[in-house]
């Protein structure tokens, strides 16, 4: 490129010395130049050694493209720079490579191994830039590695990068659309993504490639919703302009009742009284015949967390907002959207424009909705004129007969605007307002007779053609105003004012028949020197007199037919031979000829004066297409309301099917739950056997309550995770009755509270209903909401074919030992097996369990006999063949006052949540002192981390020693979980941070299923190392208790001899983690791990490296 800084050196060249040398900045630009080594400073700088001068050349060319300077020559010198050690000027790189990569495509692809190497990056932003570098060189030969790189990152650990695969998807989906059905796969894993940063990316995504995929939005809809308020502005506007959409194809309209009420009294207001007496039986009739409407609660949901966004700091948020709600919501809501709209008049101009084109829209239709702010239209002699002239629109469309007196007024000051454009269209609204208010027709009408006189020609013209258009509703009575107007004729110059004059004196000619002919005769003079639109009308004013005063206007007919007949204009040419044969009778002249006064002097109707935004709200408000009231590219409809809501229940998220136990397993869990959540903590286990028909109840309650009252304010209020559940508890409580005598048999031998006493709990419970509900919901439905959410959105990550339903059955005999620390798991013990009806399951006889003070001390012994190795249980899950387990240090004794905590991570599944990792925390009272309450308070996990606290003890004696479980979800990560350990007297702040190995399950799986599973995880998914095996770790049983004490992993059967396979996945996505050692010659070996979590392989090699070297 030649063009370069030689403008700039002409004008900085010659400078004093005492003034820097901009002609010699190679960052500022020119037009021309012959200096062909202009940037030769800056790629020495690149070429250099040092960081610190890379990194200022790396700045200086940023700053030129920020400029809109050219710097493609540099590329060169700056893609070498791509493999810098320095994070800083990598970061520059990539910025660079990004606006240059797909002009410079040849270059690019040299390094595109680099670009590789940087999506396994441990810094985040590396790893996102070079996949946003990679996604911009648009060449269609690297499509397969783009769409790997996407496939990673969408399971990249770190939220940032997983927005960026989400923004990669758009630009591949537009190199090469035959991806999309590969797209559509990583679009439905991203949809699922619980974090903010990622939702708004992949919903344009998902719109720009899919859109009409509205299945991936069912289940993730209550997500997006609770989700909205946390996502950053722009993401919010995709977001909500999709579940506009979305709403509308799957809700009914809340206005459908309301629009045929409508019907019916504008019926009755314009009809008599005899009419009315017919009709309403008929609409009395059809309004019976309508359903009730109930607002179904995912569409309240939408409209609740939609709302507080209209207090939103940028104005697109609060636009969209309103067009959701103007679109969606029923009409007594949306008045809301008013207050934050007129908020948005006091912005920037170009935000005022858009929102008083939506603003003109909605007045039309939703008239009353603005009146209250009616002042906040008046013009401000400070606007621009488009503005104006919008403000105006809404004050029309605002104006009745209670506020036209105001309005006219306001009017009156803007016709001495110096503003011509804006006075014309001041004139318009004053004719519009007289068209709709016929009591102030006449008043209007005189005003505008007085403008008559103004000395601004334009006022005067725009003032006939308005009243031009107010007389023809009643001529007659306004003889004299179009006598007045025919004097004007001399003054007025401009063509359409002219025009409107010679119509109207045309078309009431018979009002004025002295004046009409010598009108004529003054066109006639100066016809030739007339605009084309003024001559069409003195040809018709010649035809029209011709008719009607023969006698005086024959010879000046006929002067103006003959004048026309040699115009320059083809258009008055025909004028003037189609009105002679009409007009004057020939013996050519057919039959039309005896009609021709019908067709000239015929009734015609008044003009409607109409807004011209009348039939725009059929475009989305808010939209471009609305804007320019024309359909732009890209642009879709908004879908008609069904007129019969399609099933609500494609929104209820599933449990996966390997979390998911039978439908009698999930109404056990349901029923033990407050065991363990804080409520029963504060009771103690005294009260436990009380509170389990409470819980039943309470789960009964809730569900009727939410399911017969769909939109009451108590379901308003109630936050929205528990709707999603409401469904699913109202068909299992049928499914629960069906099965009732066998269940109330069992419970009966058990001893535990019967069936008709849980029922009579319901009836009698109204009036602990409210405390009830919002307790136990806000304890048990949001974990389960937040864990099926958790689950729905990993059981789209692929790896879950490696379960079997040997594992269900694991975790349901898991299940009944975690209630035994209560006295209560003597009733709920015989409860689960009665329940349980699994053909190949025998339950195991109740054991004793002593009614200590220290709830938890049976736990241990529980634990110890749930081993998974019995081959009955298929090895779907395997505990560590070798290894003991690693204790590590929670709390020192002298910290702890005496208090030790230590805690080891068991490696057995939790059993109340397959993807919270066991933590078995050990707690030691070393003082002469009772420890009463110990306790878990004010978990702080980061975001996405979840705690499940372990029950409460009530008091641990001087020299007890107590053991629990507790379950933490670390969402595949080694950061540490934070919380605070408290007793009745003292709070200690502790963190637990789990080695990598200890973040997965073992996973069983033949010799074949892991070398395919090893095939899909290649490339950037496979780490791999070399090592030399020390003496005492060569023999099969030492590697394998190596390998084994790094991770908790499960060993795959391998035909070969060197080589040794162990498998697992991670506990919170379920990634699967393929690890393979093969030995060499001597004590050489190499290490192989794949993983879709990259991360988490890197740190897993380092781990057992070292556990193999040591």
């Amino acid at each position: 490129m030649a063009a370069g800084p030689a403008y700039s050196e002409e004008k900085g060249g010659s400078s004093s010395l005492g003034e820097p040398e901009y002609g010699h900045d190679p960052a500022s630009g020119g037009i021309f130049s012959s200096d062909y080594k202009r940037h030769d400073d800056l790629k020495e700088m690149l070429d250099s050694n040092k960081d610190s001068l890379k990194l200022e050349a790396m700045k200086r060319i940023v700053a030129m493209i920020a400029r809109g300077k050219n710097a493609s020559d540099l590329f060169p010198a700056v893609v070498k720079n791509v493999a810098c050690k320095n994070i800083e000027v990598k970061k520059l790189v990539y910025v660079y490579l990004v606006r240059y990569a797909e002009e410079q495509q040849d270059l690019a692809l040299l390094s595109i191994s680099t670009f590789q190497r940087g999506l396994k990056d441990p810094n985040q932003l590396i790893r996102a830039s070079a996949l946003r570098v990679l996604s911009s060189i648009r060449v269609p030969i690297i499509v397969p590695i783009m769409m790997l790189a996407i496939k990673e990152a969408a399971s990249d650990m770190s939220p940032y990068v997983r927005k960026t695969a989400a923004h990669a998807i758009p630009k591949l989906y537009s190199l090469d659309s035959d991806q999309k059905d590969q797209l559509i796969e990583v679009i439905e894993k991203l949809l699922a993504d619980k974090t903010t940063l990622v939702a708004g990316s992949v919903v344009m995504a998902f719109e720009e490639v899919c859109p009409e995929r509205i299945d991936l939005i069912h289940k993730n809809y209550r997500k997006l919703c609770n989700l909205l308020i946390d996502v950053e502005e722009w993401g919010q506007v995709v977001i909500i302009n999709m579940l506009t959409r979305y709403a509308r194809t799957q809700f009914l309209s809340p206005n459908q009742n309301e629009s045929l009420l409508e019907e019916s009294a504008e019926k009755a207001f314009y009809g008599s009284d005899e009419e009315d007496a017919k009709d309403a039986k008929a609409e009395a009739a059809s309004l019976a015949k309508r359903k009730p409407y109930v607002m179904d609660p995912d569409h309240r949901l939408l409209l609740r967390n939609t709302k507080p966004l209209l207090q939103s700091r940028n104005a697109a948020v609060v636009m969209a907002v309103a067009q959701l709600y103007f679109h969606l919501a029923p009409k007594a809501e949306v008045g809301v959207i008013a207050k934050a709209l007129v908020r948005l008049l006091r912005s920037h101009s170009e935000v005022q424009y858009v929102v008083l084109q939506n603003v003109a829209t909605m007045s039309i239709k939703r008239r009353g909705m603005f009146e209250p702010y009616l002042k906040s239209f008046y013009i401000r002699s400070t606007d621009p004129t488009q503005i104006k002239i919008l403000k105006l629109e809404v004050l029309t469309n605002l104006a009745n007969e209670t506020n036209i007196s105001t309005i006219l007024r306001e009017f009156q000051t803007y016709i001495r605007s110096m503003d011509k454009d804006f006075v014309a269209a001041t004139i318009q609204a004053i004719g519009r307002c007289a068209t709709n208010i016929g009591k102030v027709r006449d008043t209007c009408l005189n005003g505008l007779v007085q403008l008559l006189s103004n000395r601004d020609e334009l006022v005067v013209a725009e003032s006939v053609v308005v009243i031009k258009k107010l007389l023809q509703m009643q001529p007659a009575q306004h003889s004299e105003i179009i006598k007045h107007m025919a004097k004007l004729t001399d003054n007025i110059q401009v063509p359409m004012a002219r025009a409107s004059i010679l119509w109207l004196i045309g078309e009431y000619c018979e009002h004025v028949p002295k004046i009409a002919p010598d009108v004529l005769r003054k066109m006639a003079k100066s016809f030739t020197n007339e605009e084309d639109i003024v001559k069409l009308q003195v040809i018709n004013l010649a035809a029209k007199l011709y008719l009607t005063n023969s006698k005086q206007s024959k010879l000046l007919t006929q002067y103006v037919l003959n004048l026309a007949k040699y115009d320059q204009n083809y258009d008055i040419r025909d004028r003037a031979r189609f009105i002679r044969q009409l007009i004057v009778p020939t013996e050519k002249s057919g039959a039309l000829n005896k009609y021709a006064k019908k067709l000239f002097l015929a009734q015609k109707p008044a003009p409607i004066l109409e807004s011209s935004f009348k039939d725009r709200d059929h475009f989305q408000l808010g939209s471009l297409s609305h804007l320019l009231n024309a359909k732009a590219v890209g642009y879709q409809e908004l879908p008609d309301w069904p007129d019969e809501a399609p099933d609500p229940s494609v929104r209820n998220v599933e449990v996966p099917e390997w979390t998911k136990c039978t439908s009698r397993e999930k109404r056990k869990e349901k029923v033990e739950k407050p065991f363990y959540s804080d409520s029963e903590g504060e009771s103690g286990p005294t009260e436990s056997a009380d509170s389990e028909p409470e819980s039943v109840s309470e789960e009964s309650e809730s569900s009727s309550s939410e399911g017969t009252s769909s939109s009451g304010s108590e379901e308003e209020e109630e936050g929205s995770g528990d709707q999603s559940e409401d469904k699913e508890e109202e068909e299992k409580r049928k499914k629960k009755k069906e099965k009732e005598a066998p269940r109330k048999a069992s419970l009966e031998s058990a001893g535990s509270p019967s069936e008709e006493e849980e029922e009579e709990g319901v009836k009698k419970g109204k009036k602990k209903k409210q405390q009830q509900v919002r307790k136990g919901r806000g304890e048990t439905s949001s974990e389960e909401a937040s864990a099926s959410e958790s689950s729905s959105s990993d059981s789209e990550s692929g790896s879950e074919v490696q379960e079997s339903p040997a594992e269900v059955e694991a975790k349901q005999r898991k299940a009944p030992a975690s209630t035994k620390p209560s006295p209560r798991a003597n009733a709920v013990g015989p409860k689960e097996i009665s329940l349980l009806d699994l053909d190949d399951f025998t339950p195991p006889p109740p054991q004793p369990v002593p009614t200590s003070s220290i709830v938890s001390t049976s736990l241990v012994t529980d634990l110890e006999g749930l081993t998974l190795t019995d081959t009955s249980l298929a090895p779907a899950l395997l505990s560590p063949a070798f290894g003991s387990v690693r204790t590590y240090e929670l709390l020192h004794r002298m910290t702890g006052e005496g208090l030790s905590v230590e805690y080891c991570f068991s490696r057995r599944p939790f059993p109340h949540d397959p993807h919270m990792v066991a933590v078995q925390i050990q707690i030691s009272n070393n003082t002469d002192a009772e420890v009463k309450s110990l306790r878990i308070s004010e978990p702080k996990p980061l975001s996405g981390m979840r705690i499940q606290e372990f029950p409460e003890i009530e008091s641990l004696a001087p020299g007890d020693t107590a053991s629990l479980v507790m379950g933490i979800d670390f969402c595949d990560s080694t950061q540490a979980a934070n919380f605070q350990l408290c007793t009745h007297t003292r709070h200690f702040y502790v963190s637990i941070q789990p080695p990598v190995g200890e973040l997965m399950a073992p996973v069983f799986m033949s010799e074949n299923e892991f070398k395919k599973e090893q095939g899909k995880l290649t490339g950037m998914s496979e780490i791999t190392e070399k090592l030399t095996l020390p003496e005492k770790c060569r023999s099969d049983h030492a590697i394998v208790q190596q390998v084994t004490s790094a991770a908790n992993v499960g060993r795959v059967p391998c035909g070969a001899d060197n080589e040794y396979r162990f498998a697992a996945k991670t506990v919170t996505s379920g990634s699967l983690v393929l690890i393979t050692l093969e030995r060499r010659e001597g004590a050489a070996a190499q290490l192989t791990v794949n993983s879709e979590k990259m991360v988490i392989g890197t740190m897993l090699v380092k781990d057992i490296v070292q556990a193999l070297v040591q």
